[in-house]
């Protein structure tokens, strides 16, 4: 029983990729250290072999077929791992921040304030880093639609912090319906 063979992994699909990269931009506009800590935490949680430095990890993040400058590389089912593990902890530093953003007993006005700020940086980092010509990235910066998708985002990562943060998020990405 000792030598039972490890479970298989199976890669994250085209859409689980482009999830996954859209919810490590969500965290970075949450948190404007957010690229630094996502190398820290990396760091921290022995990636290291995964992602020896930055230019790797961001590397890996352009494997988002959504990106300007896209890999076409297919990300490893480890790196998976090790970037759904990374957006959990962060998911965990930001809950604070999601909690608040989700919540309804805050005055309407104010929500919508923070949620105002929130769009506006994650429209600046889409514009940034994102191809305006693909489809999924001119729905985000729809106005209304974005607001939608972005709500989405925000829903997964807090529902990703938290005991078994992990097995939800991967099996919310493995899941191409969503």
């Amino acid at each position: 029983m000792a030598d039972a063979p490890a479970p298989l992994q199976t890669p994250l699909s085209r859409r689980g990729i482009e999830r996954l990269d859209l919810m490590l931009l969500c965290a970075e506009a949450l948190d404007l250290n957010g690229g630094e800590a996502m190398v820290w935490l990396s760091e921290e949680m022995g990636f290291r072999d995964l992602f020896p430095n930055r230019v790797e990890l961001w590397k890996r993040r352009c494997s988002n077929p959504l990106r300007r400058n896209t890999r076409r590389a297919a990300l490893k089912p480890e790196e998976t791992d090790a970037l759904i593990r990374i957006l959990n902890a962060l998911a965990e530093r930001l809950y604070p921040m999601l909690r608040t953003l989700l919540s309804s007993a805050e005055p309407p006005e104010l929500n919508q304030q923070r949620w105002d700020l929130f769009r506006s940086r994650l429209k600046e980092l889409v514009q940034e880093r994102l191809n305006p010509r693909r489809g999924g990235v001119q729905r985000l910066l729809d106005p209304q639609e974005g607001a939608e998708l972005s709500r989405e985002l925000v829903q997964a990562m807090a529902l990703s912090a938290g005991e078994g943060g992990f097995e939800r998020l991967r099996a919310s990405l493995l899941d191409a319906a969503v």
